[in-house]
């Protein structure tokens, strides 16, 4: 008897992480830095190796990515095939301009659906919204786990860095979007740069529907995450999720990776959730 129990134990404790990581999902927001900006040494060519070897190391099952030009996006999914990626451009709806791209760990997601849409008084269209300064879009996706088969939704923005309206309408278009696609109330992620700092007026609605990682995971990180290469502090980028069972681990990723002194000018985000 006491043989068996030891037995059963044993299978218990071998199979519990195998069944813990069927039932978690890490998730990541970051904004890459447009690889056309001239930055001198932070240009993109210096960077993008530093960016292979941060999403080896940190091997999020799904990220989102903000101004991402196509290229940028090609470069990591020639380099880390197992990542698939769904994002248009926000200027023509193809490829032109920056993308707010979902990419996911083929090997471990399935992707469902996915679309995109425009913050913007003519969603289905290329278009600026109120008041902002650059077109801004958000890209969703419906996507299940491939072992265990647990179901959510992905959604990926970037908020206007100058139009304050903007961010509040195009906010609440994602909101009243997220409330649409989802009337089942399945597990949600909403990653981005909102270009906010946490108590602006523009995130209390978001805040009465969904929870921000960072403020209640277990174990969590209060670095800025955009630091404008190196000469600022300021937490602007978010992962925001409902309807798991929690965040275990939230985590500002601001490493060197193979030399290379910023991936970005904003930190990437990572969060592990818990369904």
């Amino acid at each position: 008897m006491k043989k068996f129990f030891f037995l059963t134990l044993s299978v218990l404790l071998v199979a519990a992480p195998q069944l813990e990581a069927r039932k978690s999902l890490k998730v990541m927001s970051y904004n890459i830095r447009m690889g056309i900006a001239k930055d001198e040494d932070n240009s993109w060519p210096y960077r993008r190796s530093g960016t292979i070897a941060m999403l080896e190391k940190e091997a999020p099952d799904v990220f989102g990515l903000q101004e991402a030009y196509k290229f940028q996006q090609d470069f990591i999914t020639e380099n880390l095939p197992q990542y698939k990626a769904v994002g248009v451009g926000r200027d023509d709806g193809s490829e032109k301009g920056e993308h707010m791209s979902i990419l996911y760990n083929s090997e471990k997601v399935e992707l469902l659906e996915w679309g995109t849409y425009w913050l913007s008084e003519t969603p289905d269209e290329p278009s600026f919204g109120w008041d902002a300064a650059c077109r801004r879009t958000a890209t969703w996706a419906r996507m299940k786990l491939i072992k265990g088969g647990k179901e959510f939704f992905y959604v990926n923005t970037h908020l206007d860095h100058k139009g304050r309206e903007a961010r509040r309408r195009g906010l609440a278009m994602v909101l009243q979007r997220i409330g649409a696609m989802n009337p089942k109330g399945i597990p949600m992620v909403l990653t981005g740069d909102f270009n906010v700092s946490p108590d602006d007026d523009c995130l209390i609605d978001l805040n009465q529907v969904m929870q921000d990682a960072r403020f209640v995971a277990r174990t969590s990180d209060k670095s800025a995450t955009f630091h404008g290469w190196g000469k600022t502090n300021k937490v602007i980028d978010y992962i925001y999720f409902s309807g798991f069972h929690h965040c275990d681990r939230y985590r500002v990723v601001n490493e060197r990776y193979v030399g290379v002194p910023y991936l970005s000018d904003h930190y990437p985000i990572t969060a592990v959730l818990l369904f």
